[in-house]
Parts: C-alpha cells; sequence; structure tokens
C-alpha cells in the first residue's frame, strides 16, 4: 500500500466551494505517469499536481499537471494552488521556483499579517506566442452560436499560449452567457485541425476596458467548462496587449466560472520585455479537504 497525503483547494476565490479546486499530492517519485493519470481521473478535477523532489537542488520542487485525461505543460491555478499548499506547511517559504515541463515558473507567495498564506502571484513560464487565426463559423459551431455572436473588431479568433495553446476568441455579452459546447463539433474541429493538439481548448471572453468576463471549454479532455484558467487569461492578456502598440503595461481584471455556479476572480497583467509580451497571475485561495490517498 502507498499512501500519499493531498489536500484540495479552491483557486482564484476566497470563498470554499468557489474558484477552481485543485488536488495537490506531495510525494509520488515512484508512480508510473499512468498511476498519476489514474489518480488525477480519480479526484476528477480539472487538473491534479503531484508534488516531486526537484532535479535543481536549488528550486522548490518539479511539478507534475495533470488533467483527467492527459499531462499538461503548464496550468495557472495549479501553479497558484500548489503553491499555496506548500506555503502552508513551510512558514518560512515566500517564494517557490516549480520545475515544469513548459519551463522554470516563479512565484511569489502573500500572506496575511498572522502570516498564513493567502494566495499567490504566478510569472507564466513562457512568453506570449500567437498562431493561426480560426474562422469565426469554426468556433460559432462548436459552442452552438451564430457566427455573428464573435466580435472580430480587435482579433479575430486566434491560437495564443505562455506555456499551453488555446483558441481564443472575443464574444458579445449575450453570447457568452449562452454558450454550450457541442461535443460532435469539437471532434470535428480536431479532425480538421489536429494542429490542435488532444484538449482544443476554447477560451471566449467579453471586454468591458480593463474588465473581462471568460469561460473556457475542453470537452474533449473532460472538462466541459473550467472554472478559473490561468494559462489562459495569461495569453488573453498579452494578446490584448500586443493589440496596443503604445502600451508598455495593462492589467486585467477577469471573472470566470459564473455561469457555473463557480466565481473566480483572476487578476492579469501583461508587460512588454525584451524578449516579448510576458504575463503574471494573481489569486487567492480556501483550504478545502486534507487526506491520504492509496496509490499503490
Amino acid at each position: 500500500m502507498s499512501l500519499l497525503p493531498f489536500s484540495t483547494v479552491d483557486v482564484f476565490t476566497q470563498t470554499r466551494f468557489g474558484g477552481n479546486p485543485l488536488a495537490v499530492v506531495i510525494g509520488g517519485e515512484g508512480l508510473s505517469e499512468a498511476r498519476m493519470q489514474a489518480v488525477a481521473a480519480e479526484f476528477n478535477l480539472s487538473e491534479t499536481t503531484f508534488v516531486l523532489p526537484p532535479a535543481d537542488p536549488a528550486h522548490t520542487a518539479r511539478v507534475r499537471i495533470f488533467n483527467r485525461s492527459e499531462e499538461m505543460a503548464f496550468a495557472g491555478h495549479p501553479m497558484v494552488g500548489t503553491a499555496y499548499v506548500l506555503a502552508a506547511a513551510d512558514p518560512g517559504l515566500t517564494t517557490a521556483t516549480f520545475e515544469i515541463p513548459a519551463g522554470i515558473v516563479e512565484i511569489a507567495i502573500a500572506r496575511n499579517v498572522d502570516g498564513a498564506p493567502v494566495g499567490a502571484t504566478v510569472e507564466a513560464p513562457q512568453p506570449l506566442s500567437v498562431g493561426e487565426t480560426v474562422a469565426p463559423e469554426v468556433v460559432a459551431s462548436m459552442l452552438r452560436l451564430a457566427p455573428e455572436d464573435i466580435v472580430v473588431t480587435l482579433h479575430r479568433p486566434i491560437v495564443a499560449s505562455v506555456g499551453n495553446p488555446y483558441v481564443i476568441a472575443e464574444l458579445s455579452d449575450a453570447a457568452l452567457a449562452r454558450c454550450v459546447p457541442d461535443l460532435a463539433a469539437f471532434r470535428d474541429t480536431l479532425a480538421a485541425h489536429p494542429q490542435f493538439g488532444t484538449r482544443l481548448s476554447v477560451h471566449v471572453y467579453c471586454k468591458h476596458g480593463r474588465t473581462l468576463r471568460a469561460r473556457m471549454f475542453a470537452p474533449l479532455a473532460g472538462t466541459w467548462e473550467d472554472p478559473a484558467t490561468g494559462s489562459a487569461n495569461a495569453p488573453l492578456a498579452g494578446l490584448l496587449l500586443s493589440l496596443e502598440p503604445d502600451t508598455e503595461e495593462a492589467r486585467f481584471e477577469i471573472h470566470q466560472g459564473v455561469e457555473m455556479g463557480r466565481p473566480s476572480l483572476l487578476d492579469v497583467t501583461a508587460r512588454r520585455t525584451p524578449d516579448g509580451i510576458r504575463a503574471t497571475l494573481r489569486g487567492t485561495c480556501v483550504p478545502v479537504m486534507r487526506g491520504e490517498i492509496d496509490c499503490g
């Protein structure tokens, strides 16, 4: 029997049972990738992380991230939540450096006046990269919308990433509320565009100045809808900054999960740097459960 401690936390919220839940398993270096994937499927959350010894002893940990069906190179709420769990166990932890497949992630721990952790700020591991555009009709079909619901004033639907790619599209306010993923359309789109990868994640938003409302759908990976998606909102902020050539830095307040009854708040800043547009995301956490899982 192999018992490993785990915690669950709700991320990007200050209210228990809001935000995006995350399971954090401490240890598991003896587990196979298949067993880690089985554990993640058992938790049945958007993501589960395994905290392992780092390859570089100067770093805090190597973190592996799994959704319900596969390992991920980067995800935002797992970085915030995992750092929060480690900070709760180590009062002296003020910063963390995680090794993940997408690169190195630097994290600053936020604590209250009593020294208890309340959240974290995460530097995305890669600068913004943008890929091909996607026809509005394709996005509309996947979300059971009309093509005219897709707003193309600022940009056409486009693939963007800071470590994990998403199809990003702007919608009207009314259309954002009407989104319903069509699984068959997602499958057809992936068959026609295999370059999108196995997840084919679609992140849609509506914009009012620096305040955004967003929703993310990845049904082919088992996430019908995600309550809060740091790795999608970070490239979204970067994309929007890229469309303002005279702006050096922009900070966005992003609300997600509202339609799911799990309201989330992400504070995302994008800035121009010598190696491209970089993004940081900030959020709070609430502890929910602790226990042990039999991984044997």
